[in-house]
């Protein structure tokens, strides 16, 4: 494995860097903290422009080349924690209760800044990298927020970059799938308003339980007898809430859940199924039930020979053999989907060592990677925007 040395040199102050975040980690558009400290610390590296606010916390910077160039690239990194107790048992555990990263923004962040250190100091490439910190990538719509304020059309860039962590695959391993790679996602929230009544006397109430349970079971037949087997589609109940007491029958029941798809009549098919088997299930028991149906990421598709670059890009970093093409898609989701809707580009996944996987309380991040990550970002760049 090559990392470039000028960043190997700090890779210790990155883990510090890395450590703090994950020690006081913010949900989304709440990054007030974490996204100061990224302002103050470009600054301090000597970044050429520094601009804050964007999508509420988001930071942008800029670096500017030694040629003189019009070409711009865009790194970019999410910043956002989940809402989730940590159990990992680190030294620098979550201090802020319910908080916690398990994803690995804080080494998104940290690496993007590595990379914004290293070229600072370099400046070996013609053109402008363009630094996108972005809040709220947990479904909230961070991207999409700072699409909409501006973000191409006050920092155009002419290609993008992201990456992100995986703790699935061996350490040092990266890999990109050309094409469509990660799945598009839709929300789903549904209130069921029954009647309540006292446990002991059921028959007095129509059961928003009992009617929620049939729901549910009705909803898994959307994948298994409305989806063509060859078109992939993921539907999960992830919440069912109702109820407050051992003899009250409730009165009104909640579900939610997502959706991922890869491909728009599959999403178009499976929301109208939805509807119309919450329709049903109204008409069948006699009672309301709303419906809320919201699509939070596109589908992320990696831009073929952009793909190519990025790859080879960090095969210099981490060896010819453990960069490569990958066919296999990911039914996760992921918001810079939104920007290379955008902006043609790529999204690399980096492996790292770990066996806990990404959303669990005791998701450890392994800190080797952060120099990894950074001179990928670093490399594309170099590659993208040599000098003449």
């Amino acid at each position: 494995m090559s990392v470039i040395p000028a960043i190997a040199a700090f890779a210790e102050e990155l883990t510090a860097i890395r450590q703090d975040f994950h020690a006081h980690p913010e949900l989304g558009f709440e990054e007030v903290r974490t996204s100061g400290i990224v302002a103050d610390t470009l600054r301090s590296y000597g970044v050429d422009e520094v601009h804050t606010g964007l999508g509420g916390t988001g930071v942008v910077a800029l670096i500017k080349g030694q040629g003189g160039g019009n070409r711009r690239v865009g790194l970019r990194a999410d910043m956002d924690a989940l809402p989730i107790e940590e159990a990992s048992g680190v030294a620098f555990q979550s201090t802020n209760p319910g908080r916690m990263h398990a994803c690995g923004h804080d080494g998104h962040t940290t690496m993007l800044l590595g990379a914004a250190r290293y070229l600072a100091d370099t400046r070996n490439f013609d053109g402008t990298v363009v630094l996108i910190f972005q809040p709220a990538e947990e479904g909230l719509g961070g991207a999409r927020r700072m699409i909409a304020e501006g973000l191409f059309e006050k920092f155009p860039c002419d290609e993008i970059y992201g990456m992100h962590n995986d703790p699935n695959s061996e350490p040092g391993v990266v890999s990109v799938t050309p094409g469509p790679a990660m799945a598009g996602a839709s929300f789903f929230d549904i209130t069921i308003k029954g009647t309540g009544s006292h446990a002991a006397m059921p028959h007095q109430s129509q059961d928003p339980i009992v009617i929620g349970t049939t729901l549910v079971q009705q909803l898994q037949s959307v994948v298994s007898r409305n989806v063509p087997p060859t078109k992939p589609l993921v539907l999960s109940v992830t919440r069912f809430n109702s109820g407050s007491a051992y003899n009250v029958v409730p009165g009104v029941a909640t579900i939610a859940g997502t959706i991922r798809y890869f491909h728009d009549e599959v999403i178009e098919m499976a929301e109208a199924r939805v509807r119309d088997l919450c329709g049903g299930v109204a008409l069948g028991y006699g009672v309301e039930i709303e419906v809320e149906l919201r699509n939070v990421f596109d589908v992320l598709v990696n831009d073929p020979d952009l793909s190519t670059a990025y790859l080879t890009a960090a095969a210099d970093v981490v060896g010819p053999d453990m960069a490569s093409e990958s066919t296999q898609q990911a039914t996760g989701s992921e918001d810079f989907a939104d920007m290379l809707k955008v902006v043609p580009g790529a999204y690399c996944r980096v492996g790292h060592a770990g066996s806990v996987p990404l959303h669990n309380p005791a998701f450890v991040l392994d800190d080797a990677i952060l120099p990894v990550g950074a001179s990928i970002y670093a490399r594309i760049v170099e590659s993208r925007l040599p000098k003449a």
